[in-house]
């Protein structure tokens, strides 16, 4: 059953006779696992974009929403926690503060969702939220998908500011994700006013920590470099990226920043199309590999918490509370963690 749900496939069990292979106990509870899977998450609202995304903003049971992206090339992009405490400068989730975690069915409810609608063939944890702040039911929600759902291991891919929980706990997981991590910057200092909540480890430390990983997995690390104009475009980065990047087992993905306008504090600004590129021209001559990514969603709010906050009227004030996520009573049968 959690394999057809995790698959988006039909959980209408009469065609394949339950009652000749489930407990009686057991086909009794049915109708009402069934109700609670299909309540976790709702879509709330759908907002296309010219260049195939899709920015829905999903409703849980408790009313609170979440961003959830339908990326083109049967990508998602999903979120793991309502709000986040790592408070990124340029982040309009990180604006609210974090609400509450995500359990895992929910985490796992985005990626239903969004087959109802497209195929997805990969999910990145990149939405609202740190991942590892949420690390338990993340790899748990990791493991349900990589196992029932049919996705590829290297097609999952967990993102992290950086935490030394991740980078004890990913290998050891039995499905081992590939791995992003939000540099932004490679000045110690400026990446702390960045992002002023996350664990100070030193960029050099960071990379260090994530390549051993990828080696050990066999997928490449993943660095997101969100592109802020006169902050972290400068030729002093570039210095720093060739220093720290070359010659490693990583891929650069240069992000141009997803503009938040008419809100006070945000006057963040994205470098034009041509220093994005010659950024990138650069690095590929200094034996960087890196991609320029067109931000998904210019059009539909596409920065993080945008969509959320405009439904909301722009939540501002920061809240360092972290509750529980919601119980659900069937993953926490089948997703017990082993110890």
């Amino acid at each position: 059953m959690l394999r057809a749900w995790a698959q988006g496939r039909s959980l209408d069990t009469k065609r394949r006779r339950a009652e000749d292979f489930l407990p009686l106990s057991l086909r009794d509870a049915l109708p009402g696992l069934f109700d609670e899977l299909r309540g976790l998450a709702r879509v709330h609202s759908e907002h296309a974009g010219e260049d195939g995304s899709a920015r829905l903003l999903v409703a849980l049971a408790d009313g609170q929403t979440v961003e959830t992206v339908l990326l083109p090339r049967d990508g998602l992009c999903v979120s793991t926690q309502v709000g986040c405490a790592v408070g990124c400068v340029f982040c309009m989730t990180g604006r609210a503060g974090l609400l509450r975690q995500l359990s895992s069915a929910e985490i796992v409810a985005q990626v239903v969702l969004a087959r109802s609608r497209r195929p997805v063939k990969k999910v990145v944890f990149m939405g609202m939220g740190e991942p590892a702040h949420n690390l338990d039911n993340v790899l748990d929600a990791i493991e349900l998908l990589g196992v029932e759902g049919g996705i590829g291991h290297k097609n999952l891919v967990f993102s992290t500011v950086g935490d030394r929980r991740v980078f004890e706990r990913l290998p050891q997981s039995a499905v081992k994700p590939a791995l992003a991590l939000s540099l932004h910057t490679t000045d110690a200092g400026l990446r702390r006013r960045l992002l002023p909540r996350a664990p100070d480890i030193a960029p050099d430390e960071l990379v260090e920590l994530g390549e051993a990983y990828a080696r050990r997995t066999g997928y490449p690390i993943q660095v997101q470099w969100t592109l802020l104009e006169g902050i972290n475009d400068t030729d002093a980065e570039l210095d720093g990226i060739a220093r720290l990047l070359a010659g490693k087992f990583a891929v650069m993905n240069l992000i141009p920043y997803n503009s938040v306008e008419g809100v006070a504090g945000f006057d963040f600004r994205r470098p034009s199309w041509e220093r994005a590129a010659a950024m990138a021209r650069s690095l590929h001559r200094r034996g960087v590999l890196t991609k320029l990514r067109h931000s998904a969603g210019q059009d539909v709010e596409g920065g993080c918490g945008q969509l959320r906050a405009r439904a909301l009227g722009v939540a501002v004030g920061f809240s360092p509370a972290i509750p529980k996520a919601p119980h659900n009573r069937l993953l926490s049968l089948t997703l017990t963690r082993k110890e």
